[in-house]
């Protein structure tokens, strides 16, 4: 058997794996990041980020309202570097 090939095949089912994931929790992840960014409605306690109160409050709001791209883009990033890792890193048995 060909071991260099199985483990490309491996790697590319597994950063595939990762960006399907990836792309299916991005919704998910956006609607809790809307929903703290929010009013507080229906015993939800939101932030209330259009008008925020203090500093504190501002700088929550910029950092959650990153987080979807952060989260979004680590997960794509590790899915590209299982699926290059075998041409950087060889490490077939011979």
């Amino acid at each position: 058997m060909n071991n260099k090939g199985q483990t490309m095949f491996y790697g590319l089912m597994l950063g595939m794996i990762i960006f399907v994931l990836a792309l299916a929790l991005a919704p998910a992840v956006a609607e809790s990041t809307n929903n703290a960014r929010n009013d507080s409605v229906d015993g939800y306690t939101g932030m209330n980020c259009s008008a925020p109160r203090d500093n504190f409050v501002r700088v929550t709001c910029i950092a959650t309202d990153l987080s979807l791209p952060y989260f979004i883009g680590i997960l794509i990033f590790i899915a590209g570097a299982i699926v290059t890792a075998k041409f950087f890193f060889g490490g077939s048995v011979e």
